[in-house]
């Protein structure tokens, strides 16, 4: 695979370029002059050009490329808008201000096939909704259809959606893990690290884990999910904490499962007046009560995306460690078809 290449005669600035790529996980090549860089220009994922070398660099007149980016610590001189016009560059990028979009650059840069997956966030209107159970069948409905799936298991309090899916044993990191490390981790890095089931990965919790996960880290995850996988789910706590408001800031459309009874829908009430505080796009899913599911959705003011109906043996199934079927004839399995081919982009 080719690195990114990092052309300067700066010393100071090249150590910099080097602890940035390391935190993105990257290895580069370096080319301390333009006659270096020449064989790998073309093939390199991505170009960053010390201001020093600019000009020596674009009186080479080295061919057009994309993802060309010229790096500065004196971004008020006014030269550096020529310099980055002249070798070609997209943007200029000043150090040490934007060191994130440049560890951004240079994570982007390394990951093989970098998709752009769907984030969608689900969420309780009260306790016992079902919604950790719907997140854990989207996700295997999506797996199952062959797409790469992401299930975020993002409440420190719940029962934890590896054992809902019988795989609390299974090796590979937990939240704990991942906010050790610390810094951005690569799409690559994250599905080697995490529990997979063929296309499925999930991220929950160790036994006993409950310190909430820091929306650095919840950031960092979503970034590498979207960028690894074709959906990433997330199982949000009903009272939001710093990483649900993260996630839901950065969600393609939000479900909040609602008991369509008096209570039920005062309580999704509450959790949809905070949610709406961090995205727009949320949808009701009803489960059976006293209320038509119709009636339900509009005291909410939101579009009904399902009408979730009850599966008295999907407890008894769940409690035995197995999963419940999802095939296309069944009921649960029909349904999560239709939610994720309304919701995810064609």
């Amino acid at each position: 695979m080719n690195r990114p290449l990092v052309i300067t005669e700066d010393r100071d600035l090249l150590d910099d370029l080097v602890r940035v790529a390391a935190a993105a996980g990257a290895q580069i090549d370096v080319a301390h002059a333009p006659a270096h860089a020449r064989p790998f220009w073309s093939l390199a994922p991505l170009v960053v050009v010390g201001a020093d070398l600019a000009d020596a660099v674009a009186a080479c007149a080295p061919p057009a490329r994309d993802r060309v980016l010229l790096v500065t610590r004196a971004p008020d001189d006014p030269d550096t808008w020529r310099r980055c016009v002249s070798v070609g560059a997209q943007a200029v990028v000043p150090l040490p201000d934007e060191e994130r979009r440049l560890v951004e650059e240079f994570a982007d840069a390394m990951e093989p096939h970098p998709r752009s997956g769907a984030v969608l966030c689900v969420i309780g209107g009260r306790g016992g909704a079902g919604a950790s159970v719907l997140s854990a069948c989207l996700a295997l409905r999506a797996s199952g259809d062959r797409l790469r799936t992401l299930l975020v298991d993002a409440d420190p309090l719940g029962g934890g959606l590896d054992a809902l899916l019988g795989q609390e044993e299974t090796q590979g990191a937990r939240w704990a893990d991942l906010v050790a490390r610390q810094g951005r981790i690569s799409s690559s890095a994250l599905q080697g690290a995490l529990p997979c089931f063929g296309d499925l990965a999930v991220l929950s919790f160790h036994r006993g884990e409950v310190r909430p996960i820091p929306k650095e880290a919840m950031r960092s995850v979503l970034e590498a999910g979207r960028r690894g996988f074709d959906l990433v789910i997330v199982d949000l706590p009903r009272h939001l904490d710093a990483a649900a408001a993260e996630a839901l800031g950065r969600a393609t459309t939000t479900l909040l499962v609602v008991t369509a009874d008096v209570r039920g829908v005062l309580s999704a009430a509450q959790v949809l007046r905070q949610a709406a505080e961090h995205t727009s796009d949320i949808r009701a899913v009803i489960r059976p009560g006293v209320l038509g599911a119709d009636a339900a959705a509009a005291s909410l003011s939101i579009p009904a995306a399902a009408h979730l109906p009850d599966h008295p043996r999907l407890t008894a199934t769940l409690n035995r460690g197995e999963l419940p079927r999802l095939g296309p004839r069944t009921t649960l399995g029909a349904l999560c078809t239709t939610l994720l081919h309304d919701l995810l982009p064609a």
